[in-house]
């Protein structure tokens, strides 16, 4: 017979872990606002979360790293931080709490360990804050105005100053750009505030005015009209697809950088973490941020070559339908893509596994790449068929992938699942531009088949925004 539980106990043991999560996320809050700290676990957000987010993260913590973390030791560590001087900085919680189950011994307390642990911040670079300018206002651009309104904290990074769309402003046109950013179909509500000065033409995000500008041609804009001086260009319109059209924005009086979120000729095509630091903000002004599918990719195949070798490969991904498709069958450039996306499965070309080669030059001429578009409004998956140089198995590619999500350059990118029931939508909302599904796995031989799910639109989001820190170079001291 099984042992009858206590409910009583359970309850009161419930509301008090409930308590404490309460008590943690207003340290994490407090940091943020007032110390620009940014605390994460594994790298997932924490700030403005609720109590039943940051338990299902700390239960993933548990689970990932194989040790008992609680909301105890999470709001032990928050409160070690707290108490020590540190700059603006961006802090994995789970790392350090994982680190601290591994070396206790070695230390008297949290605040020893948690100063032993975060030395190098006393080497932190100061930085000036960038002005940013969003050049387009579709799904990236306003997931970005999200992202950089949310984070903006005390404005010591980016600065979210305009953004410039086609076609008249007036007051009608505002009232629907600041609805399409508060409310979204698949991301959700903004957790923010939009309003409208149409005095101005501008949105009043967060209590910020964010100026609407109309332009037709980049090179027309005076940005330092609106007090808008070295301002970084985040163009999200794909109507500027190489080097010279994308130089008319470097011509706007106030700009000094382009960033394309999209492939681009004859510009770097980066995939943060894999090749950011290979190219010089100091000496390029125009950069690329790649596909979202490309930067999917990539962090694992960098992993699999550098373990295994890969000596070729096929990349089919299953990709959530975009704006480009028709809604109903209609007219279209290309083929298939004229049926109804929110009804067919569509084969169409997808150029990632070329494009793979200009982040990982080792690869080239080695993958081929092909697209399912698929009735689903967000969340994709890619396939990597691999043959290798050395035989394998699921174990130990689990085992490595895992290392890499934990530890190293690429912990930003992979995210490592072990949920045995994962399908598109749990991955929604997911940072990190690839999510490894170890439960798919398979090896043969020298031939293996990795699943990488991705959020094409937030994933990516989050991928360019690391890209733009490196550009502006406004990154803060992190610990992961």
């Amino acid at each position: 017979m099984s042992t009858v539980v206590n409910y009583e106990k359970e309850v009161v043991s419930q509301a008090k872990t409930r308590r404490t999560t309460t008590e943690f996320i207003n340290i994490v809050n407090d940091l943020w606002y007032d110390k620009s700290i940014e605390l994460v676990l594994f790298r997932n957000p924490l700030v403005d979360k609720r109590v039943s987010e940051v338990l299902n993260l700390i239960d993933y913590a548990r689970i990932f790293v194989e040790k008992p973390i609680t909301i105890q030791d999470a709001i032990e560590i928050a409160k070690a931080i707290q108490s020590i001087d540190l700059p603006a900085s961006k802090l994995d919680i789970g790392k350090l709490a994982y680190e601290w189950y591994l070396n206790q011994d070695a230390f008297k307390d949290k605040v020893t360990f948690i100063k032993k642990q975060l030395q190098g911040a006393t080497k932190a670079v100061s930085f000036k804050p960038k002005d940013v300018v969003l050049y387009g206002f579709g799904r990236i651009g306003r997931l970005l105005a999200r992202e950089l309104m949310s984070k903006m904290g005390k404005g010591s990074q980016l600065r979210l100053r305009a953004i410039v769309t086609r076609g008249e402003i007036n007051q009608s046109v505002l009232e629907k750009r600041a609805s399409l950013l508060s409310i979204d179909s698949v991301h959700g509500d903004f957790l923010g505030t939009v309003q409208i000065d149409a005095e101005n033409n501008a949105l009043i995000i967060n209590g910020t005015t964010v100026y609407m500008i109309a332009a037709d041609k980049p090179e027309a804009i005076d940005y330092t009209a609106y007090g808008i001086n070295d301002a970084l260009i985040i163009d999200n319109t794909g109507a500027f697809r190489d080097k010279e059209a994308l130089s008319r924005h470097l011509s706007a009086k106030g700009a000094s950088k382009v960033l394309l979120t999209a492939p681009c000729a004859g510009v770097p095509n980066i995939v943060h973490g894999v090749n950011h630091l290979e190219n010089n903000p100091d000496t390029i002004d125009i950069f690329s941020a790649a596909s979202c599918t490309t930067n999917a990719i990539t962090p694992v195949l960098k992993v699999i070559e550098e373990n295994f070798g890969i000596k070729k490969g096929h990349i089919e991904t299953i990709h959530a339908y975009t704006n480009d498709q028709n809604l109903v069958d209609n007219m279209h450039k290309k083929y298939r893509r004229g049926r109804s996306a929110a009804l067919n499965m569509v084969i169409t070309e997808t150029g990632a596994g070329k494009a793979v080669a200009k982040a990982l030059p080792v690869l080239e001429g080695k993958l081929t790449s092909n697209a399912i578009r698929v009735p689903v409004p967000n969340g994709s998956l890619a396939i990597l068929n691999l043959q290798l140089n050395t035989e394998t198995t699921v174990e130990v590619i689990n085992a490595i992938m895992k290392q890499n999500a934990l530890e190293g350059n690429l912990v930003e990118q992979i995210r490592y699942s072990l949920n045995n029931e994962l399908v598109s939508s749990d991955i929604i909302g997911t940072t990190a531009p690839s999510i490894f599904d170890s439960k798919a796995t398979i090896a043969d031989g020298d031939t293996v088949v990795v699943y990488v799910w991705y959020d094409n639109e937030y994933g990516y989001s989050h991928q360019v925004m690391r890209l733009v820190k490196h550009i502006a170079k406004v990154r803060r001291y992190t610990y992961y």
